[in-house]
């Protein structure tokens, strides 16, 4: 996992106002916090930042977060966003030691074909997006990967069933479901016999009809007479 350097601004002071005008310049409010450093109030460009986490490590990118000279090894700790609209309000950076374990949410793929689960009316349903792991900063899996080829409608994908690379071990409860089966329900098809006495009903129908035609002519007959 390569670092991705992110240059941020200092000086920045705290309150609505001021987070406000950093806004309208395109840059983010942040703040880097971590062991043995005073949080510090920053900023940095939204493109840039987007550029920094464009890689496939994504959230967990490694950053060589440069503030005034000076450059901490960072993570996104946390992001903000604006209510609506959706956009980065605010960035938690977090400082760490390369060489201390940290915990963190690593996104969790599908991989495959359940071609059972849909011969017998089933969805594969994925519960949990993310599984957080404990690991050193670089040694975190850019995805956790989950092979659904063999899935039946009976298959139950558990945190304690996926495979994590040598060094990383779940956070996430070992029970939590990962992975399930949904099985849809199928439309009971109408009793043949139905249709049956729908064409008894066309026939008694009919005759109706043939009685009503005969009555006519007689009418007919008489009137002519």
């Amino acid at each position: 996992m390569s670092d991705s350097v992110l240059i941020a601004e200092a000086g920045r002071t705290t309150g609505s106002a001021e987070s406000r005008r950093i806004r309208r310049e395109d840059r983010i409010p942040a703040v880097v916090y971590g062991q043995g450093m005073e949080p510090l109030s920053i900023s940095v460009n939204r493109r840039d930042l987007r550029l920094a986490l464009s890689g496939a490590a994504g959230m967990n990118t490694i950053l060589d977060l440069t503030v005034d000279g000076d450059v901490y090894p960072a993570i996104v700790k946390e992001v903000q966003r604006h209510p609506v609209r959706r956009t980065v309000a605010h960035v938690d950076f977090i400082q760490i030691d390369l060489s201390e374990e940290i915990t963190v949410s690593v996104p969790v793929r599908l991989e495959g074909e359940a071609k059972q689960v849909a011969m017998n009316n089933g969805l594969v349903d994925q519960q949990m997006m993310e599984i957080q792991v404990r690991t050193t900063p670089r040694n975190i899996p850019d995805e956790l990967v989950i092979d659904i080829n063999d899935m039946t409608v009976d298959t139950v994908i558990s945190v304690a069933d996926v495979d994590l690379p040598s060094g990383v071990t779940a956070v996430s409860a070992e029970d939590q479901t990962v992975v399930t089966v949904v099985t849809l329900r199928v439309a009971a098809e109408e009793p043949a016999a139905e249709e049956g006495e729908g064409e008894g009903e066309e026939g008694d129908a009919e005759a109706s009809d043939e009685s009503s035609d005969g009555g006519s002519d007689d009418s007919g007959d008489s009137d002519a007479d």
